[in-house]
Order: C-alpha cells, then sequence, then structure tokens
C-alpha cells in the first residue's frame, strides 16, 4: 500500500515507524528537512519537504497513485485542508486526519465528503485519556483492552512474590473458576514471550496476559491476583491537552490536584475544573510534593510534553510514597528502560492511537487492532468469512487449525451481527445488533462463518500469516 504521511512530529514518526514495519510505501511530507533526514536515515522511506496543503508538494509525494493519506501535522487546519485537498484534486481513497479539537464528533457533516473529506479522525489525546480511564478502573492492570465492542477484555498484570498466580501451573485457574471461562493469552518473561500451555507455571516478575468475557473479568481478577484498593486520590503532573482531559474525565470520582509550571494555563484550566485543585508549581519539587501528600495519594500521573520531566517527576513521586506511578513517554527506549523500575506504568500517546490507522492499513476482515508491549506484539480481532470449501479455518476446532508459532486463538465472539465501526472491509454496521455468545478458544471450539475470532500475536512478524490463515478463497467472492 502506498501512504502518505503529513508531519514528522512525535506522531508523525510513531505512524511511520508503525507503518514501515508492515511493508508499505511511506512518503513523509514536512518543512523540517533535518526531521525527514533523520527518518530517512533510520527507515526504508522517503521524505518530501514541504506544506502538505500546496499541491505541487502532494504530486511530488506520489498522491496521483496513493493508496492512504494520514495528516497528523501539529495543526488541525493544515490536516483537514491537506484532507480535502487530497480528495478534489489527487481523489486519494481514504484519508484520516489527527484533530485536536474537541469540538469535532466522528460523525460530524463538516468532516463529510461535502466537508473536509475526511473518512476518519484520530485524536492521540482523547485516545490517551480513554486508555487512562481504564487503567484506573482497574488500578492492578498494565494493560486493558477491549474486543467485539467491549464484550471481550484482555489485561495484562504483573505477578508478584505472595501473588495467587505465582507458582501455581495453568491447568489449576479451572478449578478456582468453576462457573467462569477465562485464558491466560501469553506470557512474557525478562521480555521474551512464552506460549502457555497447561503445565507453564507463572514465575514472579512475568507481564501475564488475561482474556474473559468483559462481564467476568472483574471476578477474574480477583481470583488470580490481589487486588489493589480503588484509586480515590490523583495528582496530575501537566495541564496540556492531556492533562486537562483526565482530569475532566476523573471529577467527580477522584480527588484530584493538576500542577502546571504556566501561570496562564493554570488560570485557565481552573476555570475550566470544578472541584479539581489546580497548584500553580514544578511537579518535579520535592518540597511541593510532599505539602500535597504525595505519599498518601494512590496515583501519580506524569502527562507533560516533556519525557524527561516526566520521567524524573513519576520516579520522585515514587520514591516519595505514592502507591502507583503513570508517565507519559513518547521515546520507546525511554519506556522500556523504566517501566517495571521506578515507573509502573510508561504510555506512549502514538502507540495507544496506532491501532486504529493498522486496522485501515490490514486485510478488509481485520476489524480491531491492539499494539502491546510498545510495539513489538497485537492483539487483533478477525471476521472470518466463507464456507468450509473456501476458507481454511470455518468447520475447523481450533486444535485443528495450521499452527503458527507466536499466535494464539484466544476467544471467540459468536451471533453478533457488528463489524468493528468504520471498518475498511464494508460491512453494514447495524446499531441494534444482538449481544454475541463469548467462546473462550479452547481446543474442541468449533470456529463457524461470522465468528469474530481473537488473536494474539507475540511479534509482529507472524502478524502476515495469521491475516493469510483467515483469508478467504477468490471463488468465494
Amino acid at each position: 500500500m502506498k501512504i502518505i504521511i503529513l508531519g514528522a512530529g512525535r506522531v508523525g514518526q510513531s505512524v511511520a515507524e508503525s507503518l514501515v514495519s508492515e511493508q508499505n510505501g511511506i512518503t513523509v511530507i514536512d518543512t523540517d528537512a533535518r526531521a525527514l533526514r533523520d527518518l530517512e536515515s533510520r527507515f526504508d522511506l522517503r521524505g518530501v519537504v514541504g506544506n502538505g496543503i500546496d499541491p505541487q508538494v502532494l504530486a511530488e509525494a506520489g498522491a496521483k497513485d496513493t493508496d492512504l493519506l494520514i495528516a497528523c501535522a501539529s495543526m488541525d487546519e493544515t490536516n483537514l485542508v491537506c484532507c480535502k485537498i487530497a480528495q478534489v484534486m489527487f481523489d486519494i481513497p481514504t484519508r484520516i486526519a489527527r484533530v485536536r479539537s474537541s469540538g469535532f464528533a466522528a460523525d460530524d457533516p463538516v468532516l463529510g465528503k461535502d466537508g473536509f473529506a475526511v473518512d476518519r479522525i484520530i485524536c492521540p489525546e482523547e485516545s490517551v485519556t480513554n486508555y487512562i480511564r481504564k487503567l484506573i478502573e482497574y488500578p492492578e492492570a498494565l494493560q486493558v483492552l477491549e474486543f467485539a465492542h467491549g464484550m471481550l477484555t484482555m489485561i495484562a498484570v504483573r505477578a508478584f512474590d505472595g501473588g495467587l498466580l505465582v507458582g501455581k501451573s495453568l491447568k489449576t485457574i479451572p478449578e478456582r473458576l468453576p462457573n467462569i471461562d477465562a485464558r491466560i493469552a501469553a506470557i512474557f518473561r525478562h521480555e521474551q514471550p512464552i506460549v502457555p500451555t497447561g503445565d507453564t507455571v507463572i514465575e514472579s516478575g512475568d507481564e501475564v496476559f488475561i482474556i474473559a468475557a468483559s462481564s467476568h473479568i472483574r471476578r477474574v481478577m480477583t481470583e488470580l491476583r490481589r487486588m489493589d484498593q480503588p484509586i480515590r486520590r490523583v495528582i496530575i503532573a501537566g495541564g496540556g491537552n492531556i492533562g486537562l482531559r483526565v482530569a475532566k474525565r476523573l471529577e467527580g470520582r477522584c480527588m484530584v490536584k493538576l500542577i502546571d509550571h504556566n501561570t496562564g494555563r493554570s488560570q485557565f484550566i481552573a476555570n475550566q475544573l470544578g472541584n479539581g485543585l489546580v497548584l500553580l508549581g514544578d511537579a518535579t519539587d520535592e518540597e511541593l510534593l510532599q505539602q500535597e501528600a504525595i505519599d498518601e495519594s494512590d496515583l501519580f500521573m506524569a502527562l507533560t510534553n516533556d519525557d524527561e520531566d516526566n520521567i524524573m517527576s513519576a520516579s520522585l513521586a515514587k520514591n516519595l510514597g505514592c502507591k502507583r506511578v503513570l508517565a507519559l513517554i513518547n521515546r520507546r527506549v525511554y519506556a522500556e528502560l523504566v517501566q517495571g523500575g521506578p515507573i509502573d506504568i510508561a504510555i506512549s500517546p502514538a502507540l495507544v492511537s496506532i491501532g486504529d490507522l493498522l486496522t485501515r492499513v490490514r486485510r478488509g476482515f481485520v476489524v480491531k487492532v491492539h499494539s502491546l508491549r510498545r510495539g513489538a506484539a497485537e492483539a487483533i480481532e478477525l471476521v472470518v468469512h466463507g464456507d468450509p470449501k473456501s476458507s481454511r479455518v470455518v468447520g475447523r476446532r481450533v486444535g485443528e487449525l495450521p499452527p503458527i508459532e507466536g499466535a494464539i486463538v484466544a476467544a471467540i465472539v459468536r451471533g453478533s451481527e457488528v463489524d468493528a465501526p468504520d471498518n475498511p472491509s464494508g460491512y453494514e454496521v447495524s446499531a441494534k445488533a444482538e449481544r454475541g455468545q463469548v467462546l473462550i478458544a479452547h481446543k474442541e471450539v468449533m470456529i463457524e462463518s461470522g465468528d469474530h475470532v481473537i488473536v494474539f500475536c507475540m511479534s509482529k512478524k507472524v502478524v502476515k500469516k495469521v491475516e493469510k490463515l483467515f483469508e478467504v478463497g477468490f471463488h468465494f467472492f
């Protein structure tokens, strides 16, 4: 697929890195020649210096035969105008725009064909806010992922000394959950993946991915891991777009304090919040954190635009006694260094929202993609089509499927008439779709046409093999 990315900032760089690994033809447009040279030296892509709303620049980037435009420059106006020019002058089939403003809805006619011609908007700030909200709902989790419109939930947790997971084989789980079906989808030990079997024994420090019906996931977590106390007291460092969104979302359910160093911004945030307390100061100020009872806080979130400040303030908060700390970290190498050490959870804003883009690039029957472990692994949701003659999976039991090393069929949703929103396959979405049946993918479970199958890929290298397995033969069409 030929893809043009507008913007070589943090989001654009992360998008380019993820899509280059999908073996796509990537061209990046930006006015910063140095940033483009850096990208060209690191990845197999082409850089074009110029303004993305200039038709000549788009033409130089190959817009006439491009399949997908991703406009993720820093300014909403640039991204929207670029999408319109891409439609009118070059007829680029699919156009995605990064929009920071919260004033646009996905179905806003201003964004439609007769407006700015945006097929889909992405907002990393909103994606990160929703991601954090789920982590607060499950404070013991490292990641919380939803599939089939929330019917299935996968949670990543860290096993700890003395925990109920540690020292037990996986085959003992059904004995403790007699009326609930759940599965350990994957285990990572010392950063290396382990394919779970019934005889696998969990060790302290393992990162464990558990999947179950969303209605059962709380019970599963209660049985498998000591539950942390609900989060009630939160301190946020950084009053930018993400910090303000998170503070607004938490008001009413938590005691929120927000720290920002800018006087004007602090005054603006104070007017936006209701019960939240806004503090003017530096989140790396030890005295300030102690005055605000950091040792009695349940969660500290470093949400500024500076990786180093986030790492320092989160590490300081942890050292001063905060129960759990979270930091936004754009540079992947930084996140890998600090998560699991002084910082409990490191979040990359770009990788949180990259799943929507990957869904657009993948084959039509892939309706959901979650990027895991800072982009190294994936959990994907596929819709099964065809019949036993045209499909290699329809009518076969999970245990009979051709094995793909590093890929695990984790769960199935059956009977749901819903495909994911904006599904690139074009299947119509029903607003009144029936709720389906959740099946954990044991060996004897039969796969049927129409099933939504969730597959855990321990490495991105196996994704293409999984897609090949689930594709339908030509004569089906």
